[in-house]
């Protein structure tokens, strides 16, 4: 691992003494200066592929802000060539074995299971595998609101679920008030405190937001639903300092999990063959999932329609207005609802601007 960090750092070098910006001018420079460490050809070019990975990054990030010269400290083992699988082992290139646990060894012999990459680090091994799956005949569909201490299910079966998340939230709040509260004047140990309450907040949310993003996937493969999710965007913009709003409010929202939620749904059900579908997500909690009028809040979460009448949770609300624009996309639809195919002509633009629109394309002769 030593001698692989050191490679990396020499291409890391190389290229940037050379403003190597692609991946085959970093491996002509670099891989005769590789000649000196002795490990097999694949951990060589394993490490100027991360080198140019890292140097990538380094110059996007260059682009907006300050950043130091790029340099690997931690020593790594990264290779995507030579692997095979043992009974209970991995070998590696250059006669290397690492042991699996059960769990590891029983997702690996799953069918269609192909290792792609590993890490090997001090502490911990990191397994990239590939899995072909077959897309799943979807039956009905599932909407999906995510909130600070919840995620509300709505479906097509007229059913309704929420799963809680609010440990999560008092885990990062308990978290945030020991970060408040330290006043020491060392950096150094400043920032071993900080990193240690970091990596305790991380674990302890990363476990309950997996159980969470189990049971929805597991829920929709037997059930046969598609997911449809909000696209969320700029949402930390709208938590700045400055934007009239308190400091523990924008604390609670600038920690709040809602893309971490959407990575573990989405992998887990890409990896069942479960379409995911992102709708807009303007004015979900706002409009009334059965008129579609702009609902009047109320306390506990509730909204008032002022034109149907209808009083419903907030939470409950959206998760039904998402389900009704993902129910745009059709990736379910009946027996009578079978489309015929319509024959295609060359329309000439600003010519035959009405045929294109209006009257459809039919085979009866023309008199």
């Amino acid at each position: 691992m030593e001698s692989f960090r050191q490679m990396t750092n020499t291409c890391i070098q190389i290229g940037s003494e050379n403003n190597a910006s692609s991946m085959k001018r970093p491996s002509l420079l670099s891989y005769s200066e590789l000649g000196g460490f002795h490990l097999p050809s694949a951990y060589k070019l394993c490490a100027i592929s991360k080198a140019a990975g890292i140097l990538a990054r380094y110059r996007k990030l260059s682009k907006r802000h300050h950043v130091k010269q790029p340099y690997c400290t931690r020593p790594t083992l990264t290779t995507c060539y030579g692997l095979k699988q043992l009974p209970g082992t991995l070998r590696l290139p250059g006669g290397f074995e690492v042991p699996l646990n059960g769990y590891t060894e029983r997702l690996l012999a799953q069918p269609g299971v192909e290792v792609r990459s590993i890490t090997l680090t001090q502490r911990s091994l990191s397994i990239s595998v590939r899995k072909q799956t077959q897309p799943t005949a979807c039956m009905g569909i599932m909407g999906i609101d995510r909130n600070l201490d919840n995620v509300t299910l709505a479906d097509t079966d007229n059913q309704v679920q929420r799963h809680d998340l609010s440990k999560a939230s008092m885990v990062k709040a308990g978290c945030r008030e020991v970060r408040s509260h330290f006043s020491r004047n060392d950096l150094k140990i400043g920032r071993g405190i900080y990193k240690k309450y970091g990596r305790l907040e991380k674990n302890r949310v990363a476990w309950l937001l997996h159980n969470v993003s189990a049971n929805i996937v597991l829920q929709a493969r037997l059930k046969r639903q598609a997911i449809v999710m909000e696209d969320l965007r700029g949402i930390r913009r709208l938590y700045r300092k400055g934007n009239g709003q308190g400091p523990c409010y924008r604390a609670r929202m600038n920690d709040w999990s809602f893309a971490e939620v959407q990575r573990q749904i989405q992998y887990k059900a890409e990896w069942n063959g479960i379409p995911v579908i992102y709708v807009r997500a303007f004015g979900t909690s706002a409009k009334c999932s059965i008129c579609g009028h702009r609902a009047l809040p109320e306390e506990n979460r509730q909204l008032h329609c002022p034109s149907c009448g209808l009083t419903i949770d907030r939470d409950v609300n959206a998760a039904r207005n998402i389900l009704a624009r993902g129910l745009r996309f059709k990736p379910v639809g009946s027996v009578n609802e079978a489309m015929v195919q319509e024959l295609q002509r060359r329309v000439i633009l600003k010519v035959d601007a009405d045929q294109s629109t209006s009257k459809p394309i039919t085979n009866e002769p023309r008199s």
